[in-house]
């Protein structure tokens, strides 16, 4: 069964910005660049015809290309910190994007999504973190803004049942409204 969660690819230039952002920080476990993406819903394990059914589901999503830019950097989990991420800015279009998404996978007789949207790319897994570096960390780069990117496509994607960051493979790709192939082609898909 495959894990599988509907993204967002960032082009290679944005990836290399974030990825100049890696500073020793202890207890940080840095995501490599070729696996950041905006993730829009995470599905899980599920059998092949479940995600064969998914996949037509989301064929069918008629939404327009739009820009999206990084407006900052946080973390996750408050006094015991998790993860570092890069957060992105919602627009209209990108809650209507998270929104057919999420209607997909409804359709395709999955339960609903139980947090809310809150559109990032992760940069970095966090263990027994000191959150004094942290603080360090997010004054100094926690301003990063990019600049915008011309969002054209999503894709569905999988990943080994392994504790997050990856590899990822592209399972299947959806092109927007008008939308074509902007970024690196790709081989691995469905």
């Amino acid at each position: 069964m495959p894990r599988l969660f509907t993204a967002i690819e960032l082009p290679s230039e944005l990836r290399d910005e974030l990825y100049r952002l890696h500073q020793p920080l202890p207890g940080a476990r840095w995501i490599h660049r070729d696996n950041y993406h905006v993730t829009l819903r995470f599905v899980g394990d599920i059998p092949r015809h479940e995600a064969r059914e998914f996949a037509d589901n989301l064929a069918s999503i008629e939404v327009d290309p739009f820009e999206l830019r990084i407006t900052g950097l946080g973390v996750f989990g408050g006094n015991d910190p998790h993860a570092v991420w890069a957060a992105v800015d919602m627009s209209p279009a990108l809650e209507e994007l998270a929104r057919a998404h999420e209607k997909a996978a409804r359709n395709a007789g999955f339960p609903p999504e139980k947090r809310p949207f809150k559109p990032h790319v992760t940069l970095a897994r966090l263990k027994h973190s000191n959150p004094l570096a942290i603080a360090r960390f997010l004054t100094r780069y926690g301003g990063y803004r990019s600049k915008p990117i011309y969002v054209t496509r999503t894709v569905l994607m999988s990943s080994r049942p392994v504790t997050g960051g990856g590899p990822y493979a592209i399972e299947d790709i959806f092109p927007m409204r008008g939308g074509d192939f902007t970024f690196e082609d790709r081989d691995s898909v469905w």
